[in-house]
């Protein structure tokens, strides 16, 4: 049990490294307005037909499962993190924030812990997934991932309904 926290930690850390540099990908202002209006577009539309809270989180578990698939889940994850910080990046920009500032005030609220936490986990049991394959004690190990999934989805859950709580009372609906 130690070797896999130990696990989730590194890759905690390569994952908030990974979204924070890509916050300083060299971007023009029209590309972070695009963006920065595609996000509160989408945003609308799902407060308007009362889908958030079902939208995040099902979007954040979707992702999640991606990244427990042995072997391409970390390429998915860290190209996901890429996206993300450049995400962050286009809507700081748009908004006259700094970026890297604004992707450290993702983790002012518990939102960013769980969803990056449950994203570490995930590509952690992705990590030791694959190696038991390749020590032929996979079956075992299919255990340990149901487990880890359950996890996954209870803090994408909790992160959901926090997320989609700020959504709505930041935009007074």
């Amino acid at each position: 049990m130690r070797k896999r926290i130990i696990t989730i930690i590194i890759i905690f850390a390569i994952t908030v490294i990974i979204t924070a540099l890509a916050t300083l990908t060299p971007m023009d202002n029209n590309t972070a307005i695009q963006i920065n209006n595609d996000v509160n577009q989408t945003r609308s539309v799902l407060e308007t037909n009362n889908v958030l809270f079902e939208f995040i989180f099902g979007s954040n578990f979707f992702v999640t499962m991606l990244l427990f698939i042995p072997f391409v889940g970390p390429i998915i994850g860290f190209i996901a993190f890429y996206n993300t910080g450049v995400s962050i990046e286009g809507q700081a920009i748009a908004l006259h924030f700094p970026p890297t500032l604004s992707f450290f005030v993702t983790f002012l609220t518990p939102v960013g812990w769980l969803e990056f936490v449950s994203y570490s986990i995930a590509i952690a049991g992705s990590a030791w997934l694959s190696a038991r394959i390749f020590q032929r004690g996979f079956k075992h190990e299919l255990v340990n991932t149901a487990k880890f999934i359950s996890i996954c989805a209870i803090l994408l859950l909790m992160g959901a309904v926090i997320e989609s709580a700020l959504i709505y009372a930041l935009s007074g609906s």
